[in-house]
Order: structure tokens, then sequence, then C-alpha cells
């Protein structure tokens, strides 16, 4: 038997580096970064490490950070995210839609 996978919008961060707080932000408190010095360089390294309920996952630079449909994070080769993911397009909800008409329209909201 063969199965499709069910089109799912998710929610993902690319890690390049330097951007250390968009990747805290997105993932909380699941994430550490943990400092260290690479042989090779007089500077220190920092990896960052999500905590998963399985185990701890590495990400190297470049990885997207996905959050899951039950709220976990884990790392994704970019090479695999392309061929498994695509941009949306993101629509405003119906309170930002109707909060958009009626700032158009400039009435309040007893009246609308």
């Amino acid at each position: 038997m063969k199965y499709r996978k069910k089109p799912v919008v998710i929610e993902a961060i690319q890690y390049d580096g330097v951007n250390l707080e968009e990747v805290k932000k997105f993932c909380g408190n699941l994430v550490e970064f943990q400092t260290y010095m690479f042989s090779d360089f007089l500077t220190p390294r920092t990896q960052v490490v999500i905590h998963a309920l399985e185990d701890d996952h590495k990400v190297s630079v470049g990885d997207y950070i996905i959050k899951g449909v039950q709220g976990e994070f884990y790392p994704c080769k970019p090479e695999i995210f392309a061929k498994t993911y695509e941009a949306v397009e993101e629509y405003p909800t119906c309170n930002e839609s109707a909060r958009r008409d009626m700032e158009l329209r400039k009435i309040t909201h007893r009246e609308f």
C-alpha cells in the first residue's frame, strides 16, 4: 500500500551561524547554545543544540529548524528541506482583515 504525506504548513527558521537571538525566540527554552574552542581557530564557536524528548539534536550552520505539528523542534538539512517544503503565502486572519477594513473606512468596532 502507498501513502501520501498530508499537506501540513510548518514553521521553520534557517540557522545562519549568527542569528542566535532569532533561534532562541523561535525555539524558546528547548534550545541551548554551547560555546567551545575550535582547534584551528582562536575564536570560540557556538554549537546550537535542540533538546527533544528522545535525544538532543545538534544544528549545523545552514540547517533549518522546524517546529513540528506537536510543538517539537528538530533540524533539517537544507537539501532535504528544499525537496520537502515550499514557501506559502501568509494571508491575514479575519480579525486582521476586519481591522484593516475598519481603518480604511475609519469606523469603530461598535459601528462595524
